[in-house]
């Protein structure tokens, strides 16, 4: 008998990623639950439309597959909305999955996806509830964990991890935006500044993932973390890094005064409507602050990880060609 696997959210970034390294393995039978159609078309025959609002529905797709692990991705994760009932996706959502998984007779683990910004950018929590959101977005994801968490006594196995900035092939704005940056000769470094960043390629994650999920070690579980690749890396090393192996030359360094011109002009344009400025104070804010998470049991538990930072970013550029997104 194959072993059920659901991720809900499974046409995402992280989901499309994770699909594709369930997909090939025999002993996996998989469903992705999710309101958007897969990002690779190669997963539509996994993928059943479902809005995770509508609980009726919902909690009966899950009931009638039964799975035995599940990943719930499935999150509205832009930063556009303007209150908390934008969000309800986070929330309601995070209720229904438990109310699902009470009905579940074979259920042994649940991976619950969070989000870095539970906290303000540069802070460094000092414990899973030590919280400071400063966006309409990272409350919600405050208000998911803590649904987790209260819900604890009613579920099987359970851990919530924080992505970070994960990166990589199947990757949309604002990272995708980064990477054509550098290949257009467009991104500039804030001078003097040396940025350090918990960053993470997505090759990486669905392998922590993978491994949070069936490890047979019990010290992750109930707890909360950061997803991330092990060492941290400079932004600007990085970005250099990124631009040889596109054959650019390397990025620029201008003023911070510069740059928050720019990202004050950028607040201007979404006030009128733009939706994707090149540069916004919020942007500039995250880019200049470091952001460096603690890792130690992350790694105990997953140990060695299988990319590095140059072979995730050689990948990265490798999907970009394929697709004829650079050339």
């Amino acid at each position: 008998m194959k072993t059920k696997i659901l991720i809900t959210g499974g046409s995402g970034f992280i989901g499309t990623n994770l699909l594709g390294l369930y997909s090939n393995k025999k002993e996996f039978e998989l469903l992705n639950l999710d309101l958007a159609a897969p990002r690779n078309h190669q997963h539509k025959k996994f993928w059943v439309q479902t809005d995770i609002l509508d609980k009726q529905e919902f909690v009966k797709k899950v009931v009638d597959f039964n799975p035995q692990y599940i990943v719930h991705l499935a999150a509205r994760t832009d930063l556009e909305g303007q209150n908390s009932s934008d969000y309800a996706a986070n929330t309601f959502g995070v209720i229904n999955l438990i109310d699902a998984c009470k009905k579940l007779n074979q259920l042994k683990r649940i991976g619950f996806a969070s989000s870095r910004l539970v906290c303000r950018i540069g802070y460094s929590p000092q414990s899973e509830n030590d919280v400071c959101p400063t966006t309409e977005y990272g409350k919600s994801k405050v208000q998911g964990e803590q649904l987790v968490r209260n819900s604890s006594a009613d579920l099987p196995e359970w851990f919530i991890f924080r992505p970070t900035s994960i990166l990589g092939p199947w990757f949309d704005i604002p990272y995708k935006t980064f990477f054509m940056n550098i290949y257009k000769s467009r991104y500039i470094h804030p001078a003097d500044l040396i940025i350090k960043k918990s960053f993470g390629y997505v090759g990486n994650s669905v392998y922590q993932i993978d491994k949070l999920l069936f490890s047979q070690t019990q010290a992750h579980l109930r707890k909360t973390f950061f997803l991330c690749d092990y060492q941290s890396i400079e932004v600007k090393k990085w970005a250099d890094l990124i631009a040889q192996r596109m054959d650019k030359p390397r990025v620029k360094s201008v003023p911070v005064f510069f740059l928050n011109v720019i990202a004050t002009l950028g607040d201007g344009l979404k006030k009128i409507g733009y939706v994707h400025p090149p540069l916004t104070r919020f942007r500039l804010d995250n880019l200049m602050t470091n952001m460096v998470y603690e890792t130690q049991l992350l790694e105990d538990v997953c140990g060695p990880l299988p990319f590095s930072i140059e072979q995730g970013v050689t990948q990265t550029l490798s999907w970009l060609k394929v697709r004829n997104i650079i050339e």
